[in-house]
């Protein structure tokens, strides 16, 4: 099950399930892929709405490896994302939305 306050986020790839979720490493090894700029870069591209495909396509990976996922991207070049671009595309902004989302105030944790 998907735990949005973990930062998971769910994709049906090829008609299977998938908890995606960006741990330090996966955001590290995203972070390295990028074509330009930093995470901030990344998170901004988003906020404006002009991110690429790379850039979602750079999310799924790093979410879907975060989960424990042992593909690469060229596994994705013939996956079927249920709900197609568009639902990558949400699932990749949830991502990153979530793996930077601060904790409730008053919970102790930082």
């Amino acid at each position: 099950m998907a735990n949005p306050w973990r930062g998971d986020v769910a994709l049906v790839m090829d008609g299977e399930r998938h908890v995606m979720r960006l741990t330090l490493g996966a955001l590290a090894e995203l972070e390295a892929t990028l074509d330009s700029g930093t995470l901030v870069d990344l998170v901004q591209r988003f906020e404006s709405g002009g991110f690429n495909t790379r850039d979602v396509l750079a999310l799924i990976v790093a979410g879907l490896r975060g989960g424990g996922w042992k593909g690469q991207a060229s596994d994705l070049v013939q996956a079927e994302i249920e709900g197609g671009p568009m639902a990558a595309a949400r699932a990749a902004a949830a991502l990153l939305a979530r793996a930077f989302m601060l904790p409730e105030q008053g919970d102790g944790r930082v």
